[in-house]
């Protein structure tokens, strides 16, 4: 069993006495330390898939297993980091840190080893200079940082990334996508990451996982990504696997499953 299980996972909602089927029979393997990107269309159940791993939502047929223990609930063994950064304006960054590290680590660390540790992640993603600013004195890429940070200060198994470079600029995205693959070959993290960017997809990923069109969505192929780590973006460029790869990604998308208006 793989360290991370999808199994038959399938959901369905239904409103006004009609049901509409958004997954079926969705079968994965995630195994520690891999990072894997969800691709496909818009209504392809990406954003739905991922909330079932974090607990959000219940499947309506299979589950997922994470190191053999059903997934049923939220659980800081599970963080997520939306493409809202999702902080609460009235506190500083370091505060906005620990509201995740006092309710994981209470009774655990004392108050100075929480404040340590909150520290440590905000530097492992060049925010300590940031520390006592207000998520209204920092840029969209910082307040996307400390999210990360906040993320990876509650020692999750799995970090959950749901487009979490989609608001940004091109430039700033880049940037943060190279500091996440410098903190994933740091830390070894196991990472789920939601994307629409077949560049980023190639990019950051060991497995690219392409999904059908909805409703009724399901994985239609996952492709590995054998470029050796670190990546360092401008080394790609030319890089045959990488291109051969991208191609791949981009023919299943735009060829064997393009989106629903496109194919009309």
């Amino acid at each position: 069993m793989a360290y991370l299980d999808f199994s038959k996972v399938g959901i369905s909602f239904t409103r006004g006495g009609r049901t509409s089927e958004v997954l079926r029979e969705v079968d994965l393997g995630v195994e520690k330390g891999q990072y894997v990107s969800i691709i496909g269309h818009s209504g392809c159940g990406k954003s739905t898939l991922l909330n079932i791993v974090a607990g959000l939502l219940r499947a309506s047929t299979g589950g997922v297993l994470l190191e053999g223990r059903e997934v049923n609930s939220p659980g800081p063994e599970r963080a997520v980091v939306f493409q809202n950064h999702s902080l609460l304006p009235w506190l500083t960054v370091r505060e906005n840190v620990a509201l995740a590290v006092d309710k994981v680590f209470a009774g655990r660390k004392s108050s100075a080893e929480r404040r340590d540790w909150i520290d440590a992640n905000l530097a492992l993603v060049n925010m300590t200079h940031a520390a006592d600013k207000r998520p209204a004195e920092i840029s969209g890429g910082m307040k996307q940082r400390v999210g990360i940070a906040r993320a990876l200060a509650m020692e999750p198994k799995v970090l959950l990334l749901d487009e979490p470079f989609g608001a940004l600029d091109a430039l700033t995205r880049a940037h943060l996508q190279d500091q996440v693959m410098e903190i994933h070959t740091r830390l070894g993290n196991t990472i789920m990451m939601i994307t629409h960017d077949v560049d980023e997809a190639v990019l950051l990923s060991d497995r690219i996982v392409m999904m059908t069109n909805g409703p009724s969505a399901t994985i239609g192929e996952v492709l590995e990504v054998p470029l050796a780590r670190p990546r360092r973006r401008l080394d790609l460029v030319e890089d045959p696997i990488y291109g051969h790869a991208r191609a791949a990604v981009l023919e299943f998308l735009y060829a064997r499953h393009a989106a629903p208006a496109l194919a009309a």
